[in-house]
């Protein structure tokens, strides 16, 4: 039997394993297809896997529910509420994930991870496409604007330039100044999620730049919740860039994996 607990992030929500003993030997890719599906499974956005390593807290090994890898935003900050439960860190924490090390810190009923700096924000006619450890493909509306996101998701995601290695499309309303809408259709989910850390991220510095933001925080407003965004701009780089939300424990169980 395996043991998991899940959790959610604004409503993204994970099946997390503490893998540290090598209670799991298997497939990885095989388990997370089958116990990601909401019909047959246990349900959720991925399955993250609590591994040890000597140089760091813990390493973050995640897999979407089609079985592939990438960073996820929302699943590091809750990772690192699950390492908090079992003691492997107080409020602070350093751990490695498959685009390399992150920071995190827990500030009251919220988490903060320290995403890696980000040197290109490629403008597409009024779209931007920028890579916050997963890429993402982000598009503005306006108040008329009626576009389905999973429709929309879909067509961005198989179109020629992404066809092959895939991309997370997100669809942005302006609300006020400093805040933000946003509804992210995800890769490996292939489907709308309740909330995306890395589309935040990415939804957020496409405001910075499409507003002449130099530094600041950007309030993001997804289906799941609300997260924040600070950032600040040394040239044309984006530097310390904290995704800030809630994790939250939801259940735990077992497998008969």
């Amino acid at each position: 039997m395996i043991e998991f607990e899940k959790y959610h992030g604004a409503g993204n929500d994970f099946i997390l394993i503490d893998n540290r003993q090598g209670q799991f030997v298997g497939d990885k890719v095989s388990f997370s297809k089958k116990w990601c599906s909401r019909r047959f499974g246990i349900g959720s956005d991925g399955i993250i896997f609590l591994e040890q390593d000597p140089e760091f807290d813990f390493v973050m090994d995640f897999y979407n529910p089609d079985g592939s890898q990438s960073f996820c935003g929302n699943g590091s900050r809750c990772v690192v509420a699950f390492a908090k439960k079992l003691g492997i860190i107080n409020n602070e924490a350093v751990f490695k994930a498959i685009d390399g090390i992150h920071h995190a810190q827990i500030r009251e009923k919220n988490i903060a991870v320290l995403m890696n700096d980000v040197h290109q924000v490629i403008q597409i006619e009024k779209d931007y496409f920028i890579h916050t450890g997963s890429p993402h493909y982000i598009s503005y509306c306006n108040p008329s604007d009626e576009r389905d996101i999973v429709a929309f998701g879909k067509e961005i995601r198989y179109s020629e330039p992404y066809k092959k290695e895939g991309t997370n499309v997100n669809l942005v309303r302006e609300l006020n100044n400093g805040k933000i809408d946003l509804r992210t259709y995800e890769r490996g989910v292939e489907d709308e999620t309740f909330a995306c850390g890395t589309g935040a991220t990415a939804a957020a510095l496409s405001y910075a730049v499409k507003n002449d933001w130099a530094e600041g925080t950007i309030d993001v407003q997804v289906k799941g919740g609300d997260l924040q965004l600070s950032f600040h701009k040394e040239g044309d780089v984006f530097k310390d860039i904290w995704l800030i939300g809630p994790a939250e424990f939801v259940f735990k169980g077992q497998i008969n994996g």
